[in-house]
């Protein structure tokens, strides 16, 4: 074989090596995006997965405790609560308060605003009750009052539960495009329903 010859059953084979190498690099790399979507897809249904499992138990547990301040309120009315009332109003706020930490880590901003507005308020009414529960209201206060806040969760853990369900994508707009709502606060005493009426002083 002349020196020619050789020269082109050289490059030959190394053209062929080339694409052969080529080939191969260019499977690696599809495989390594088709790998790296996959796992892509897979994070983003866990991270859906575990937000929607604190959604459920922040839903969950703000209702708990707004219903139990509503109770606390009817045992304030009706006796001096005693130890067992009082520890659980407090148990199930330490539920919520475990539930609402978790949240402020992996929700959007779009959930945790009005999530905020629910925190504050159930925080707000709590503090209320416990002053009145303790004999040492301040000026205003009174179970008639709590009883008014403590109805004015119930629109604010419906914003909230409506952002949770944007954000999961369940109904409505987008979490991006969904806007923060600020809910008008509670009506004049003339159209309070009956539950103010529980709370009614004699000669108001």
């Amino acid at each position: 074989m002349d020196v020619g010859a050789a020269l082109i059953a050289v490059v030959g084979v190394a053209g062929t090596l080339g694409g052969a190498l080529l080939t191969q690099r260019g499977a690696d790399r599809a495989k390594r995006r088709e790998l790296e979507m996959t796992q892509a897809i897979q994070e983003a249904r866990e991270s859906r997965e575990l937000r929607r499992r604190c959604y459920s138990e922040l839903h969950r547990d703000a209702r708990q405790f707004a219903t139990a301040l509503s109770r606390h309120l009817y045992v304030l009315r009706d006796q001096a609560p005693g130890d067992e009332d009082i520890r659980a109003l407090e148990e199930i706020k330490g539920a919520y308060r475990d539930r609402w930490s978790e949240a402020l880590m992996i929700a959007p901003d779009t959930v945790v605003v009005p999530a905020h507005e629910v925190n504050e308020t159930l925080t707000r009414v709590h503090g209320q009750i416990k002053r009145l529960e303790q004999g040492n209201p301040r000026p205003g206060e009174s179970l008639r009052s709590a009883a008014a806040a403590q109805l004015a969760l119930w629109p604010l853990i419906d914003a909230m539960r409506e952002a949770m369900r944007r954000d999961l994508g369940i109904t409505g707009e987008a979490a991006e495009d969904a806007p923060a709502r600020r809910l008008p606060p509670p009506p004049p005493s003339s159209n309070y329903p009956d539950v103010i009426r529980d709370f009614t002083e004699p000669g108001v």
